[in-house]
């Protein structure tokens, strides 16, 4: 059609603004972190490092997802590390739960005011559906308190009886490979040029240690994966939150009139062409729609 090709060729024309904007290779990534996707997306990382005019040793991924498998965004961070030493995410909307991991994997973040991130929850296959894991262990915990203090209701002995331990030992298992792979991402890339402290009154200007390193991005999980303090799975946490709670650095393209334009132009058009064709996972580099 007519109206398709001049929407594709609008899209190419304005990834290409960015791509020469950012210096690098450029993809837009829409969809949920499945199984299923990861040929796709390994073609689509392929295809983008092979066929460029002049190699680039940097990627810059627009992402929109609500989330997906802890376990598959591990293999999406080992296939474009294979490929690009540096990796940047672009959050225009928003990447929930395991997307919020994809972007702590990169050594650079951008959002605007209106974009969010996610609260970590892992998502664990039951046979039919993922479910969210750390809901789960929350409400297990609850209960075993409950029956530690002798306040334990019967209806509650029956759903805390009927827990299937295998399910639960997954759930924990998913906890904690979230842990253990922010923890490596966030001091491999996201910290790897953090060689001073900046904000601690006490250690301004001293050097930053791999311990502290490490220390730092411990917390970072855990407050992202605290599922008492942000309430729902779906909570949006916006760049103030993540800036002051969470304190993590984050490039803020508000007030950078010609970036968010260029961001805001591309993004909103290919949003709308997906909603268009109802797709539920999409994903553009120069070379593939």
């Amino acid at each position: 059609m007519i109206l398709d090709t001049t929407v594709q060729e609008l899209l190419n024309e304005r990834l290409s603004k960015l791509e020469a904007e950012f210096g690098a290779d450029c993809m837009f990534y829409y969809g949920e972190i499945h199984s299923a996707v990861l040929q796709a997306y390994r073609d689509r990382i392929e295809d983008l490092k092979k066929k460029a005019k002049q190699p680039q040793n940097r990627v810059v991924i627009f992402l929109n997802t609500s989330g997906g498998s802890a376990e598959i965004t591990e293999k999406f961070v080992e296939i474009i590390r294979h490929h690009y030493q540096e990796v940047y995410f672009v959050v225009p909307d928003a990447a929930m739960s395991a997307g919020t991991m994809f972007c702590m994997s990169g050594d650079r973040i951008y959002m605007d005011y209106s974009s969010s991130l996610g609260p970590i929850d892992p998502q664990v296959w039951n046979g039919k559906q993922y479910v969210p894991a750390l809901g789960y262990l929350d409400k297990v915990e609850a209960l075993l308190a409950k029956a530690a203090a002798g306040t334990l209701l019967n209806a509650e002995f029956l759903i805390l009886q009927n827990q299937d331990l295998a399910m639960l030992s997954r759930y924990e298992q998913a906890k904690n490979l979230t842990v253990t792979l922010l923890k490596k991402w966030l001091v491999e890339y996201k910290f790897k040029n953090w060689s001073t402290h900046q904000t601690n009154p006490a250690k301004i200007g001293q050097p930053v240690t791999k311990e502290e390193k490490e220390a730092r991005a411990e917390d970072v999980a855990k407050l992202l994966g605290d599922h008492k303090r942000w309430h729902s799975h779906g909570r949006m946490i916006g760049i103030e939150q993540l800036r002051k709670e969470i304190r993590l650095k984050i490039e803020d393209y508000t007030n950078v009139p010609a970036l968010q334009s260029l961001i805001r132009s591309y993004n909103d058009l290919v949003i709308d062409y997906i909603a268009k064709n109802q797709y539920n996972l999409f994903m553009h580099t120069r070379h593939f729609l």
